[in-house]
């Protein structure tokens, strides 16, 4: 099976087709520098770090680039608010950012290029589009001529007769009195009094936001690239308009694929500062979930889908890792005494693998090129895991008459450890709740709620066949499932 990606500019799932067999290249929309990144930050950079360890594993040379916005009016206004700069705003968010991104698992990209190191890329984009007549300056502005482009509103199916002027609050209504056209936008700003600014041939000034991330792709990546990432916020006006100026400078495609990531909510509302549901990574870490945790939960949902931020779903998502959790760190807590170091060096499995791991394999594969379906990718680790979490158990219990059926293990663990580091899933360390290992109760009760948890995600992929299994296997056992709205799910002994 091919991969195929929904992408949002055909608004169709198509065959994967690289520029170069064989290479990638993915440029990613970073982060404006003037804050801790929130969970809307996570599910993104989770999302779009699975696409790519996929096309590594896959077997595809990668480029990775995502950029730092360090010139910005919110940066600006966080420096006022701070009374410091805009340079020790961005390098504090930018080192925040780097701890933040690390502490989820998430690959560095290959290079992340600032607004501020790109100043010459950018002049040089806004010359060529001043002298093909697609951009015009005013009193020391620069705007980008929106009817000079034929195309304008095909990334967001917008006429622009219906678009929106303004977009966050980023431009002024004296802005807007220099424009030709209620739509053109900034490619260059005018210095203002007490703000930082750089030499051009309009003046001294700053980019504008859009021009920033059109100039930044081209220097790295070229005219064209294979996939260009984002959230689905970014379709309008920011994605619209670097395709416009792109395109409009060099006269071919600025990506073949575009793809968008859905929206956070927080308790069904959209999470804003405003309505105080607004949750930091560093916050969330620190709250005790742990990273591994959070991984789990943005991919039991699809990317493109909207994902609901609830306790109930982020503790059945902590259950879910529980389990899988036993079963990846076999190898660290009992490897030596099993013989699987030598397993767990190994990059890919045995040259022959058993009926098992290929056929998990298979379904792994088909449910990651089905547009990176990672819930139904998720139900597959679900499944290798639970025989290894039944070993996991009884060596806790000091049970030792089970080295043979360890022995028979070993390559499924190794399976499992492989495809779970696709999804950048790796063992956590931290001490279990050895109180919970103890009390007979309280492992029967956890064992329940791993089973839950593997029938969400059954679900999640739409494995009905396998949540209904898990249901009948749990009435066998005297326990009774109690699905409630929001994807919660109660259980009951009969």
């Amino acid at each position: 099976m091919t991969l195929r990606l929904t992408n949002t500019l055909t608004r169709r799932t198509e065959p994967f087709e690289p520029l170069v067999p064989g290479q990638v290249s993915l440029y990613c929309c970073g982060v404006t520098v003037y804050d801790l990144c929130h969970l809307g930050h996570a599910r993104s950079y989770i999302v779009w770090d699975v696409l790519r360890r996929y096309l590594i594993w896959s077997g595809y040379a990668v480029t990775f680039v995502q950029n730092y916005t360090d010139i910005d009016d919110k940066i600006l206004r966080r420096a006022a608010e701070e009374g410091s700069s805009m340079e020790a705003v961005s390098e504090r968010n930018i080192e925040a950012f780097r701890v933040d991104m690390a502490a989820l698992n998430i690959l560095p990209p290959d290079r992340m290029p600032r607004a501020t190191g790109s100043l010459d890329a950018i002049r040089a984009l806004i010359g060529e589009l001043e002298a093909k007549g697609a951009a015009y300056s005013a009193e020391g502005d620069v705007y980008f001529a929106v009817m000079q482009h034929a195309g304008y509103g095909k990334l967001s199916g917008r006429d622009l007769g219906e678009q929106q002027q303004n977009a966050e609050g980023r431009v002024s209504q004296a802005e807007e009195a220099r424009k030709r056209h209620p739509f053109d936008f900034a490619l260059w700003k005018a210095a203002k009094p007490g703000e930082p600014s750089f030499p051009s041939p309009w003046g001294a000034g700053r980019p504008g936001w859009h021009i920033e991330c059109s100039a930044m792709v081209r220097e790295e990546l070229g005219d064209t690239i294979d996939i260009h990432l984002g959230g689905a916020d970014l379709i309008f006006p920011h994605h619209e308009n670097e395709i416009a100026q792109s395109e409009a400078a060099t006269g071919q495609a600025l990506a073949r694929y575009w793809l968008h990531n859905g929206m956070v909510n927080v308790g069904g509302e959209k999470m804003s500062k405003s309505l105080g549901n607004f949750t930091t990574i560093r916050a969330l870490l620190a709250s005790g979930v742990s990273a591994m945790t959070l991984r789990l939960f943005v991919l039991q949902a699809h990317y493109r889908k909207p994902l609901d931020f609830t306790e109930p779903a982020l503790e059945a998502a902590a259950t879910g890792w529980k389990g899988l959790n036993a079963a990846l760190g076999l190898g660290q807590r009992f490897g030596t005494a099993l013989g699987w170091i030598a397993a767990a060096a190994a990059t890919h499995p045995p040259e022959h693998p058993s009926k098992v791991q290929s056929e998990a394999r298979r379904r792994f594969q088909a449910a990651m090129d089905d547009d990176l379906n990672t819930a139904a990718a998720l139900a597959v680790l679900f499944e290798l895991a639970r025989p290894l979490k039944a070993l996991a158990h009884r060596l806790e219990r000091g049970d030792t008459a089970c080295r043979e059926e360890a022995a028979e293990l070993a390559p499924r663990w190794q399976e499992l450890v492989e495809l779970a580091g696709v999804l950048g899933l790796i063992a956590e360390t931290q001490a279990r709740d050895m109180d919970e290992a103890a009390s007979g109760e309280d492992s029967e009760e956890a064992a329940i709620l791993e089973r839950i948890a593997e029938r969400q995600a059954a679900k999640a992929a739409r494995d009905f066949a396998t949540a209904d299994r898990i249901r009948a296997e749990l009435q066998q056992q005297g326990v009774e499932l109690i699905d409630k709205p929001g994807g919660v799910t109660d259980w009951m002994r009969r």
